[in-house]
C-alpha cells in the first residue's frame, strides 16, 4: 500500500462486532472512522476503547447518510483514497490490503467486494435479491458488475470530489457505482468472503426495494 488511505465504517447497534472490527482494520496501520448512526447501544464506547475516531449523529438517519459523514472527514483529512466495511462482521477486514492493492495496480476509481463468488454461504432470499438488483444496476451503467450491493470498497477520493452523493439509505451503494459509470471510472470487482454467522440486516425490503427503484428512475432521467 503507497497511499495514505482511511478505513471509514459506518455503524448502528453494533456493539457486539465494532470492537473486533476495528482492532483488525487498525492491525494494517490504516486510520479507522466509526460513524454512529444513533445508537442506543455502546457502539460508539466500544469503538472508542479500540483506538477509533469516532463521529455520532445524534439520532439514527441511515446507512447513507453515516458513510457521506465519514466521506467528508476522510476529505478533509486529505485521504487519498476510503476502505468502507460494514459494522455488523459479515466482511473481514484481513482482506482490506488486496482491494487497496487493486485499486492500485488497476489504476481504478473504485474497487468492489464480490461476495458473490462465494454466493453459496448467502441466505437463498438475500443472493436473489441480490443477483436482481446487480443485473439492473448493471444494465444501467452499462457494463457488468457481480456485486453491486457489497458495502466492501475501495474508493479514490479524486471520485468522492467528482461525484455528488444524496442518498440517505441504503441505496447509497447503488448511487455510487451509477454516478463512477456515468463519470467514466474505472469499477472492478474482486472476490471476498461473505460472513453470515453474526449478520443481522437492518433491511427493509420493501421500502428500501422503493428507494432502489426510484434511484434507478432518477438515474435515467438525468443521464
Amino acid at each position: 500500500m503507497t497511499g495514505r488511505y482511511c478505513v471509514v465504517i459506518p455503524a448502528f447497534e453494533a456493539a457486539e462486532t465494532i470492537g473486533e472490527l476495528v482492532r483488525q482494520a487498525k492491525a494494517h496501520r490504516l486510520p479507522v472512522i466509526v460513524v454512529d448512526d444513533g445508537s442506543k447501544d455502546r457502539t460508539a464506547a466500544v469503538a472508542s476503547a479500540q483506538g477509533a475516531v469516532v463521529i455520532s449523529h445524534l439520532k439514527n438517519q441511515g446507512k447513507g447518510c453515516a458513510l457521506r459523514t465519514g466521506f467528508e472527514y476522510a476529505l478533509r483529512e486529505r485521504y487519498e483514497g476510503i476502505v468502507t466495511l460494514d459494522s455488523d462482521g459479515q466482511h473481514d477486514p484481513s482482506e482490506i490490503p488486496q482491494l487497496i492493492r487493486a485499486g492500485e495496480v488497476q489504476h481504478a476509481g473504485l474497487v468492489l467486494g464480490n461476495r458473490m463468488s462465494n454466493g453459496h454461504v448467502m441466505p437463498d432470499n438475500r443472493r436473489a435479491t441480490n443477483r436482481l438488483m446487480s443485473r439492473m444496476i448493471s444494465a444501467v451503467a452499462r457494463q457488468p458488475i457481480p456485486d453491486t450491493q457489497c458495502g466492501f470498497r475501495f474508493i479514490r477520493r479524486e471520485l468522492l470530489e467528482q461525484v455528488p452523493l444524496r442518498s440517505t439509505r441504503y441505496e447509497i451503494e447503488s448511487e455510487l457505482v451509477l454516478r463512477a459509470a456515468a463519470r467514466k471510472w474505472k469499477i472492478i470487482s474482486v472476490p471476498v468472503k461473505a460472513i453470515y454467522e453474526q449478520h443481522r440486516s437492518h433491511i427493509r425490503p420493501l421500502r428500501d426495494g422503493i428507494r432502489f427503484l426510484a434511484l434507478l428512475a432518477r438515474h435515467l432521467v438525468w443521464r
